[in-house]
């Protein structure tokens, strides 16, 4: 006889046999990011939409295509993407920065996007993640570095290899758009329609198409660790060395 309910598709039922591997994974999580003086925060599942328009960005894939959003009486909800842009929400709301920084908090969470399935991906996932606010030292930024391979390390997860790269900051990044809207209108025939109305809204992102083609002339861009600022790259070479100091091998990817 046919089951006349089924799961969504891009979803999946974990089962008894599963859930302690899955428990395992969450505690080990956490458990890191505590002995790094992470403690755990919980944010709801749904939020404002214009919260993640503002955070990930109007002209990401993620708040154009793969968002679950509704209307609810006269709100626009969306159930979260991803949970940072929660997170600072709850550290403003609440007021805890307003406590002596660091303020450091992990979480386990379930998720949601509109993706087209696959192995390893559906569209209800769960994120691990941490957020440091306050610090602007690249110390803080190699602490988040050293939790995800500790982390890693201790689920057995061996040969992985970091990537950094840096991306400025509001004053040394309207340059480098300059250059790169500069670089990519000398190829505007040859782009794709998503890529040329990105063009002007928002250049950045030219970078991330998924186009064979868009991803060969995105090849030859400027890159932005070539058109950092002082401060910016004084940053990125302390991340590097502090990185040389305790250990971690990475790749300099931009």
């Amino acid at each position: 006889m046919a089951l006349r309910y089924k799961r969504i598709r891009g979803t999946r039922d974990l089962v008894p046999a599963e859930t302690p591997k899955w428990q395992y994974v969450e505690r080990t999580a956490l458990e890191t990011a505590e002995k790094y003086g992470f403690t755990e925060i919980r944010t709801p599942i749904i939020e404002k939409t214009d919260l993640f328009i503002r955070s990930v960005g109007e002209t990401t894939d993620v708040v154009q295509k793969e968002m679950y959003s509704f209307e609810k009486g006269r709100e626009q909800i969306t159930l979260r993407p991803e949970v940072t842009a929660g997170a600072v929400r709850a550290a403003l709301e609440n007021s805890l920065l307003a406590d002596a920084l660091p303020l450091k908090v992990s979480y386990v969470a379930p998720c949601f996007r509109h993706e087209n399935p696959q192995a390893g991906r559906y569209r209800q996932f769960t994120q691990f993640g941490i957020e440091c606010f306050g610090p602007r030292d690249p110390s803080a930024d190699v602490e988040v570095m050293c939790v995800a391979k500790d982390m890693l390390d201790r689920l057995g997860i061996g040969d992985v290899t970091l990537h950094v790269n840096s991306i400025g900051c509001p004053d040394c990044r309207p340059q480098y758009n300059e250059k790169l809207v500069a670089y990519f209108r000398s190829h505007y025939d040859d782009l794709c329609d998503t890529c040329k109305e990105r063009l002007e809204r928002n250049p950045l992102r030219l970078l991330d198409c998924k186009s064979e083609r868009c991803q060969a002339i995105a090849h030859g861009a400027p890159t932005t660790i070539d058109n950092l600022c002082q401060e910016c790259g004084d940053h990125f070479d302390g991340l590097k060395s502090r990185l040389d100091a305790v250990g971690i091998r990475y790749v300099v990817d931009p």
